[in-house]
């Protein structure tokens, strides 16, 4: 994994600019970063990273409690631009998708509004760092974008009422679905194209929730400077609090557990002509005050 330090300072500026509230405190955010061949959680302050003691991961094992508790150790603060980001969450017991679920993008997949959202795995080997390259399989012709907003667990829970679902949020962070398109549509299930092993990037940071206001929060993915998607978090036909409430009918969520609240219209399968990802393409998904992911695509060697 590589970090772009250009892109990896602007990070810095990003959190900074969004790091000051109204009583002048510092923004609740966190990465999980790679240093000297060790994992660590660190809190972003500015263009640096303070780590938080004895967390080598965001995961499974992060509750709200665990960051608010641990020790921030100043004296051993790195600058964002020396390290190399993980995924945000590197090893999550679930990753849980959500299609068709803005309204613009299931016009353009020409199907119906659904009544319950449509759903589909992803696994952790799926994941990648914010920066990382996209590795393009030799198999797959129609390799597309989809940016969207993750949301990370922080609490276990099983039948959570949308009214308390919020308490369970650990944070937020930004995500790109890429999506093989001939292997999606090989069946009605979608997992084959969503499901490739280091294909989806996840991060830079997590934002926790009360920093991020998501009812006024954009989110747009630019394709080698090309504005191809863009919308707002409002715009999600099931909330977060609804998939929150949804999924835990099923499947007990669990602290760092991921779910990708779905993409906005503007896909470049659905394009015309379709505009689909090749080599030495520069991919940006960012969100409004919580950051954004960018990747070169690279064609499989």
């Amino acid at each position: 994994m590589e970090t772009d330090p250009k892109f990896s300072q602007s990070l810095g500026w990003t959190a900074a600019a969004l790091a000051k509230d109204k009583s002048g405190g510092l923004t609740m955010a966190y990465a999980t970063y790679l240093q000297d061949g060790t994992t660590q959680v660190g809190e972003v302050h500015g263009d640096q990273l303070i780590p938080l003691s004895g967390i080598a991961e965001l995961g499974t094992g992060t509750v709200p409690e665990t960051l608010a508790a641990a020790v921030r150790d100043e004296s051993a603060a790195v600058p964002v631009a020396d390290v190399t980001m993980c995924p945000v969450v590197p090893n999550p017991s679930k990753v849980i998708c959500v299609g068709l679920n803005y309204r613009d993008h299931i016009h353009e997949t020409r199907r119906e509004t659904p009544k319950y959202p449509v759903l589909f795995p992803k696994y952790a080997s799926n994941l990648i760092g914010a920066y990382d390259d996209i590795v393009l399989p030799p198999e797959v012709a129609q390799p597309d974008y989809e940016g969207e907003l993750a949301v990370v667990i922080g609490r276990a829970g099983r039948r959570i009422s949308e009214d308390d679902a919020p308490d369970y949020v650990l944070g937020y962070t930004v995500a790109n679905d890429v999506t093989m398109r001939d292997f999606q549509y090989k069946t009605h299930q979608w997992m084959q194209g969503k499901a490739w092993d280091a294909s989806t990037p996840v991060g830079p940071i997590l934002v926790r929730p009360e920093e991020i206001d998501l009812d006024a929060a954009g989110i747009r993915t630019l394709l080698n400077g090309e504005k191809v998607q863009e919308s707002e978090i409002n715009q999600l036909l099931f909330t977060v609090p609804n998939l929150i409430a949804t999924i835990s009918v099923f499947t007990e969520l669990r602290p760092g557990d991921l779910i990708l609240t779905g993409t906005p219209g503007g896909v470049g399968y659905r394009r015309d002509p379709q505009l689909l990802l090749s080599d030495g393409d520069s991919v940006i998904v960012e969100i409004d005050g919580i950051g954004a992911t960018k990747n070169t695509v690279r064609t499989s060697t």
